[in-house]
């Protein structure tokens, strides 16, 4: 009998929810038919006593940091075959003296990944963010050519994994209207569309520069299997007015598969048994199914 996938759950900020839901959804009757789970960090009722519920600190936020750490180092060496993450809460980093915005950068210098790449994933949506925890203003500085081409590449390479072999690719417009040629901004026509021409030379299956006021409608029609958004707002608002609670974020361009919720860590809910831990379940759900893709394609090319 092959041995169900082993998912470690990361508990995020302890003084958050994160302790709360990581539990339920290691109790879940639908994550038990499908895994094994071991949790990270601090989830008992004794080892949350240092950390009150709600309360932003340095300790929460470097124990935060340490789950990470121990969960990753466990992927790589193959204790485990995947990590879902609770939620990491941005201020306790900071005060814990630590210099990475979340989990997508700091998971990328864990694993000596060149760059991390945040999607998010739901039935009715895929989408992929291009910059990411960045200030709107810095946002056409940082959107370069060079950065919009690997994120094309990448998640062309990626989406197979989740069950689209030749993967239709939307990139939304950073402009209104992509600029109307020149008339409210040039960043559409001068680089993003550039950059993507080079992957369609290249053979991916990629449109736009898409204005984004109609790419996420028509990806939710079926038209496109994922979308790439130009910044973190502009990708996040649909996923979750469509998916919330069921869209999982997974981080691309790793060496270990890593899925998380799509939700912060609610410090006003938080230590009251009031969290839905829906989206939780699904991560695990989704690193479980990936870690049996990544098992069955390795037997298949040994």
């Amino acid at each position: 009998m092959e041995r169900l996938p082993r998912i470690g759950i990361t508990v995020g900020d302890p003084a958050g929810i994160g302790p709360e839901i990581a539990l339920k959804a290691a109790d879940d009757h639908r994550v038990r038919d499908v895994c094994e789970v071991t949790l990270y960090g601090p989830a008992t009722p004794e080892a949350l006593e240092g950390y009150p519920a709600g309360r932003l600190s340095a300790l929460a936020g470097r124990a935060a940091y340490d789950a990470i750490v121990e969960a990753v180092e466990d992927a790589r060496a193959g204790r485990i075959d995947a990590v879902a993450t609770a939620p990491v809460n941005k201020e306790a980093f900071a005060l814990a003296g630590l210099p990475w915005k979340g989990h997508t950068d700091l998971l990328a210098a864990l694993t000596e990944s060149p760059r991390g790449v945040m999607m998010f994933y739901s039935e009715p949506l895929r989408v992929v963010l291009a910059t990411v925890h960045v200030a709107l203003g810095d946002v056409p500085r940082l959107l370069t050519g060079d950065l919009l081409r690997e994120t094309i590449i990448l998640t062309a390479q990626e989406l197979p994994r989740f069950g689209y072999p030749s993967p239709r690719i939307a990139v939304a417009a950073l402009n209104p209207h992509a600029g109307e040629h020149g008339l409210m901004g040039e960043e559409d026509d001068l680089v993003l569309a550039p950059a993507i021409d080079r992957c369609k030379a290249e053979g991916i299956d990629v449109t736009g520069p898409v204005p984004g006021d109609t790419v996420f409608l028509r990806a939710s029609r079926g038209e496109f299997d994922a979308v790439i958004a130009a910044y973190h707002d502009q990708g996040l608002i649909p996923v979750k007015l469509l998916a919330f609670g069921t869209s999982v974020n997974v981080t691309l361009g790793l060496p270990i598969i890593r899925t998380s919720v799509d939700h912060g860590t609610a410090f006003d809910i938080a230590g009251q048994d009031r969290a839905d831990a829906s989206s939780m379940v699904e991560a695990v759900l989704l690193a479980a199914r990936l870690a049996r893709t990544r098992r069955h394609a390795g037997a298949a090319s040994s």
